[in-house]
């Protein structure tokens, strides 16, 4: 391998581990911690954890490398506890967003300084803490170079809430990330590794890059999954959805016509498939008139009409072809 791929080999890296239920891996930490030292790397010390956590490691992890930023999911079933801190995280920044549970730090293993819950994030500039979480804690942790946000934390600690829309977008890269960095090519690392640093200043300014091409697909997966939890509401549209994200519909309307729809296209194209997974069901399957009031269609006749145009088939032909 010459000099150039070695440097990109080295660029990016990601590996999954899971030994929660059925058919779990015994061999947990071990997993772990190999995965990390040959995906990541000592540009991201491991701390030392203590023996409960390496005895009964139940977690869902995936990692994943861009240059100098890290992203880990922890979905957690047993007891996470370090019992020493690593030495090379000052030129490091960490982000602790956590979704379910709570996620502590403290100066030492037995005294904790933070306690992050759910629905918050803390942002950490300066030595490492040793950290922890109880079981059924959920959390996704960020580490960052510092050059790019440590004047603004100056060595100090944020606890804020995670609701924000420049909080949904950064959420949103990652899970790209998460998704795609074993085939990124070089191009494709620069990108994801630069609007992964433009979000999270943007998670800390407050305020959101709208022009940055390169920021489009945070802003379109964030767009999505606003719109996905909110199919049924009468409210929901371009928008809302703008204004939820902090963006001019404007911007949105752009980006989603980079990717080759629109806003309303999506949501009418996601309602109609919700739909159609209702009249799949079992049991209880809805009515024409009841679906089209559900998800927000005018009247059955328009519902109809989109559905066939959709599907090829009315709601009723659909239903009787599926055998419901």
């Amino acid at each position: 391998m010459d000099s150039t791929a070695a440097d990109f080999a080295a660029a990016r890296g990601a590996f999954a581990v899971d030994s929660i239920g059925p058919g779990a891996v015994s061999r947990g930490f071990d997993l772990f911690r190999h995965g990390w030292q040959t995906q990541v790397g000592a540009g991201f010390p491991l701390p030392t954890f203590s023996p409960v956590t390496t005895g009964d490691f139940r977690v869902r992890s995936r990692v994943a490398k861009l240059r100098d930023v890290a992203v880990t999911d922890l979905d957690s079933a047993s007891v996470i506890r370090t019992a020493g801190t690593p030495y090379g995280y000052d030129d490091q920044v960490r982000m602790y967003v956590v979704r379910r549970g709570s996620w502590t730090l403290g100066a030492s293993a037995d005294h904790d300084d933070y306690s992050v819950t759910a629905g918050q994030f803390l942002l950490r500039h300066g030595p490492p803490l040793h950290f922890g979480a109880a079981p059924d804690t959920t959390v996704r942790i960020l580490t960052l170079p510092a050059a790019v946000l440590a004047p603004r934390l100056r060595n100090r600690s944020r606890t804020e809430a995670a609701d924000s829309a420049e909080m949904r977008l950064l959420m949103a890269h990652t899970t790209m990330v998460h998704a795609t960095v074993a085939d990124l090519g070089p191009t494709g690392v620069h990108a994801a590794h630069g609007a992964m640093l433009e979000l999270a200043k943007a998670v800390t300014t407050g305020r959101f890059d709208d022009v940055e091409p390169g920021l489009r697909p945070a802003l379109i997966q964030a767009a999505k999954a606003l719109a996905d939890s909110r199919l049924a509401d009468p409210e929901l549209s371009p928008q809302m959805l703008a204004r939820e994200l902090h963006v001019s519909v404007r911007t949105l309307q752009r980006a989603f016509t980079t990717a080759g729809e629109s806003v309303t296209g999506y949501i009418r194209h996601r309602r109609l498939e919700e739909a159609r997974l209702a009249l799949t069901a079992p049991s209880h399957r809805p009515t024409v008139s009841e679906l089209a009031a559900h998800w927000q269609f005018a009247d059955s006749s328009h519902f109809i009409r989109a559905f066939k145009k959709r599907y090829g088939r009315t709601p009723a032909e659909y239903a009787r072809s599926a055998g419901t």
